[in-house]
Formats: structure tokens, sequence, C-alpha cells
């Protein structure tokens, strides 16, 4: 039996359970106690053994990349600051995204 090596995670819905949060941000951003919902997920999938993690995204998701996506500025300045701590946080994330990809839904509105 071959081992799972990579995930498919769908983040493309518009979160319409989740209103009037979730017009603001996305439903996948929305922290429980001290991070987005989506970081527990990817930390559960790497912890799992995961190697490679596709979201499927759409228009809007930014956020979710954005927070998966390196910031070198921001780890400088933790850095220069000597807030290790923050900076380990930083890179717990940046591992995540390490071997990943993103695929944007394509369909259009007037599919549904």
């Amino acid at each position: 039996m071959q081992k799972i090596r990579k995930a498919i995670i769908p983040v493309a819905g518009l979160g319409t359970r989740f209103l009037p949060a979730a017009k603001a941000q996305p439903k996948e951003m929305l922290a429980v106690v001290d991070k987005p919902i989506i970081q527990y997920i990817v930390e559960e999938a790497v912890a799992a053994g995961i190697e490679e993690i596709i979201f499927v995204t759409s228009v809007g998701k930014r956020a979710i990349e954005d927070h998966f996506d390196r910031n070198f500025e921001l780890e400088y300045r933790l850095e220069q600051r000597k807030k290790f701590k923050e900076l380990e946080v930083i890179s717990r994330i940046g591992k995540c995204q390490a071997s990943g990809g993103w695929a944007r839904d394509s369909i259009s509105r007037s599919f549904y």
C-alpha cells in the first residue's frame, strides 16, 4: 500500500453559513484560539506525513495565500528586534507552505 503524500484542500466557497463574519475575511481565516482554522488543517496534514498540499481557491481568497507565503521583511524585523518566539511561529507557517500549490476555481458563477 502506498503512502498518501498529497492533500487537496478546497477553500473556494463563499462562506455564506458563516455570515456576517465571513464577509470581511475568508471563512478559512477565521481564528480559533490563536490561529486561523486553515493553519490547524495544514499542521495536522503535515503531522500525518503529507508532503504536498494543494489549495483550490477562488477570487477573494488572497488572505490564505498571504498567510502561507513568506514575508522576508517581517522576518528580518523580528530578528533585528530579537523577537525569536514570534520568528519561530512565522517560520513554522512558512515550512507548511514549503511544498504546496494553488489552483484557482475557474468555474463561472453562472454555473451555479
